[in-house]
């Protein structure tokens, strides 16, 4: 399935005004074409449903938008109409409703306006401004049908207005995304980490998401039916995304290159849009081999829209998705220490990371060690572009709730640590005491997912849209 957003629009009016104000109907039709223009404009597929002003255009209207599965409504308020024009439409679609209250421009001319001899034109020019008219009318009668909406004020041609209807439909497109995500769940939790594990039931209830749960077996399975050839072709690849450092061995890049085929094939087999693993393979060397050599295979996944977390970390891999969602790329990251010098937080890992947010080409090195896991191997290293960026976690509280975390700040210049990790400086509006205490205080797990531009705004939609909770830090 495309992840294009398919947008259902329709205006409402009242069709008792057509007869009385000529030119008034071909007037509204003409603002309704610009708006499908723009959505258009935005990669949108637009179902246009045209003017609806009795409750059987309504119905009709509903059965279009059900028949070509809009993934989200745009209302566009005309002039005054009936609130039962409305109602038995969006009573029969369940899906997120935008209400477009947008006046043709900034003002009425009144001067122009008051100039008019003719009394009739002067009416029909005004109910060509009367969105707000019928505003709160709908408003109240959807909060007593308990359908939810979101209200868009504003006119026309107005930036603000058409920055909100792209951040809604990003927002509807990640939306779709999530709920056409299968996410692989493999191996097991890193063992003790209580704040990752993860209530896969209410994550499938809150984002739509099909998890599938794999046994490592069937990675090992694939990994010994990989030939010479794809290894040859996959080391290539290496080459190509990499910065290799000239001390990883051959042993490590063939067998590195063996898994990634391996993973490859995985993704493939199984449909995956996403991945959590985390193994240990202690007392079997076949398996220790695999687990090992992971590292490589698994940030080209990431990088190619299918994004891996480790240490099982499902609620963060979810993270990433959206961010991956949002062309903003997703990196697995944790807390790694503070600089109270000069008032910034390091964060990074061990692991997948996104080539999209990398300063410069991601490098892949040796690591004698896997901190904390067993095992050495080779692990990249990168540090996230200067610029903009937002920190996402998705959470679930102890009454079991979802909720979305997001701060936005800064990646800046700096010293880091050259350890064959992820690693970067952040800065944000708040300092790095409060910041660390007002994150942790909200409840996240110890991962989160690091994106490049300020994207709270839209993933406060996204929460929208789909029903649960959402905290901004700073």
């Amino acid at each position: 399935m495309g992840n294009k957003v398919k947008a259902g629009l329709f205006g409402i009016g009242l069709d008792t005004y057509w007869s009385q104000f000529d030119g008034l109907l071909d007037k509204l039709k003409s603002f309704q074409v610009r708006i499908k223009e723009h959505l258009e404009q935005s990669g949108t597929e637009v179902i246009d449903a045209g003017m609806v002003d009795n409750p059987d255009k309504a119905i009709a209207a509903a059965g279009l938008f059900l028949k070509s599965g809009v993934d989200i409504i745009f209302l566009n308020i005309s002039t005054y109409a009936l609130s039962h024009n409305v109602l038995p439409l969006l009573q029969r679609v369940s899906c997120p409703v935008i209400v477009l209250n947008l006046q043709p421009s900034e003002a009425i001319d009144y001067e122009k306006f008051n100039s008019m001899v003719d009394r009739g034109k002067m009416t029909g020019e005004w109910l060509s401004y009367c969105q707000s008219c019928v505003t709160p009318e709908l408003a109240s009668v959807f909060n007593r049908a308990g359908i939810k909406y979101h209200l868009i004020t504003g006119y026309l041609d107005e930036k603000y207005v058409w920055d909100e209807i792209k951040e809604w439909v990003r927002a509807s497109s990640v939306m779709r995304i999530m709920k056409n995500t299968r996410v692989g769940v493999m191996g097991h939790y890193y063992n003790g980490m209580l704040d990752v594990y993860s209530d896969i039931t209410m994550l499938a209830a809150a984002f739509g998401t099909h998890f599938e749960i794999m046994e490592f077996g069937v990675l090992k399975n694939l990994f010994e039916k990989v030939t010479g050839e794809e290894v040859k072709s996959k080391m290539k690849q290496f080459n190509e995304w990499f910065n290799v450092s000239g001390e990883c061995s051959d042993e490590d890049l063939i067998n590195s290159a063996r898994s990634s085929v391996a993973l490859d094939m995985l993704a493939d087999k199984f449909r995956l849009g996403a991945l959590a693993y985390y193994y240990e393979g202690e007392g079997d060397p076949a398996y220790e081999k695999i687990v090992t050599t992971l590292i490589p295979g698994m940030t080209l996944l990431t990088g190619q829209n299918i994004p891996v977390a480790g240490e099982c970390e499902i609620k963060n891999v979810l993270a990433m998705k959206i961010m991956d969602a949002l062309n903003a790329g997703g990196s697995f990251s944790e807390f790694y220490g503070m600089d109270f010098k000069d008032d910034i937080l390091l964060l990074g890992h061990d692991g997948p990371a996104h080539f999209k947010i990398a300063d410069g080409k991601v490098a892949l090195v040796p690591l004698p060690v896997f901190h904390g896991k067993p095992g050495k191997g080779l692990s990249i290293q990168m540090k996230v572009a200067s610029g903009p960026v937002t920190l996402l976690s998705v959470c679930q509280s102890g009454d079991g709730k979802i909720a979305l975390l997001t701060a936005e700040g800064e990646s800046v210049a700096g010293p880091t640590l050259q350890i064959a990790n992820t690693n970067s400086r952040y800065k944000f509006s708040v300092s790095a005491r409060e910041f660390i205490n007002k994150w942790s205080e909200a409840g996240p797990s110890h991962h989160c997912a690091i994106g490049t531009g300020y994207r709270s705004a839209e993933i406060n939609k996204v929460a929208q849209l789909l029903n649960i909770g959402f905290l901004r830090i700073c």
